[in-house]
């Protein structure tokens, strides 16, 4: 097969853009476009490309004095008729036009044009992001080269619609039941209905009143709801068993355990169980590499609402934020697109802070 990265489209970010949406590369389907993107790394004398999975590591070694990562996941989430990309206007709509693929273009065009960055330069072009952590690209690499992502700053590629958002907060999934006693739906007063129980768990969750705290000048607004209900077993029984699925945003001035705490005292008197939990990450705006990157960037940044990878950079005490022209607001969506200005901006803005 032709590579479609080829020079000229490798030169323009948009160009890269809409030859990386063209590449189908749904979670746990990357093999094609990380092949097309390692033969382009491997191309490039000033680079070092290592190869994990699906997963492309590629480094310039200069001996600069700090080091810096620029990180973008190369899946998407299922086609929905939206494949291959097509261009209206200042617009280019597709899968994975927003999240992420016009990041990644980022990150691939300077990689090949900008030989001597100021810094030290880690690129990441990573498996698996849109689905469970332990198929990421990142963690597995952390897990089998941890020496990859020693850096002093990172920045993740997610759609931010060209704004810095800083760190990122929390995630927690919990479970909630209410337990009751079977009975026929006919002698009811016999029974002990568990789904008529959970209404005082929703009831605690519509009172719930959210923290929002401000980190650095960036706001980070929690928000703790019910994502899934399960009870009954036939429709003709009373339940005895009905679990309420909740999910917890958690500022990043929380830990994992500080906000399973804070869940089990919201649910005090219920049997809570603790699911799943992902730290956050605080808006490591000091670094020195940080401070030059917003500078470039010249707006003040938000806090991110949201979870994401910049949190495994963050665990290993290296500051992160996220940066890309996508628009969250339409990521996963059939209209999922990318504004052109905004990639030309955003590509201009990494390349006067690197070179």
């Amino acid at each position: 097969m032709v590579n479609p990265l080829t020079p000229e489209v490798l030169a323009d970010p948009v160009a890269l853009t809409r030859a990386l949406v063209d590449i189908e590369s749904v979670s746990l389907d990357e093999k094609e476009i990380a092949d097309r993107v390692e033969e382009v790394l491997r191309s490039l004398p000033h680079l070092t490309t290592h190869r994990h999975g699906n997963t492309l590591m590629a480094r310039t070694d200069l001996g600069r004095a700090q080091r810096v990562v620029l990180a973008g996941h190369l899946d998407t989430v299922p086609l929905n008729d939206n494949f291959p990309s097509t261009a209206e206007g200042d617009r280019i709509y597709g899968c994975g036009t927003s999240d992420m693929k016009s990041g990644v273009a980022f990150a691939l065009n300077l990689a090949v044009t900008l030989p001597e960055p100021r810094y030290d330069v880690t690129y990441f072009f990573y498996e698996a992001e849109e689905i469970e952590s332990r198929y990421n690209g990142l963690n597995l690499v952390a897990q089998a080269y941890p020496h990859w992502l020693e850096a002093d700053f990172a920045v993740l590629l997610e759609p931010t619609y060209g704004v810095v958002e800083a760190g990122c907060q929390g995630t927690m999934r919990a479970t909630v039941r209410t337990r009751g006693r079977r009975a026929h739906s006919a002698r009811s007063w016999k029974g002990v209905n568990a789904i008529h129980a959970a209404g005082a768990v929703l009831d605690r969750l519509a009172a719930y009143e959210a923290r929002t705290v401000e980190i650095d000048g960036c706001t980070y607004r929690e928000g703790l709801n019910a994502v899934r209900i399960h009870g009954g077993v036939a429709g003709n029984v009373v339940p005895d068993l009905c679990e309420v699925e909740v999910n917890y945003r958690f500022a990043p001035d929380r830990t994992p355990d500080e906000a399973h705490a804070h869940v089990q005292e919201v649910f005090d008197g219920f049997e809570v169980t603790l699911t799943d939990s992902a730290a956050g990450a605080l808006p490591g705006l000091t670094a020195a590499p940080a401070v030059e990157f917003l500078a470039a960037v010249g707006a003040a940044p938000v806090g991110k609402l949201g979870w994401t990878d910049v949190a495994r950079f963050a665990a290993l005490g290296i500051p992160a934020l996220n940066f890309g022209p996508g628009d969250p607001n339409v990521a996963h969506a059939p209209d999922e697109h990318v504004e052109i200005g905004l990639i030309r901006e955003g590509a201009a803005t990494l390349r006067r802070w690197l070179a």
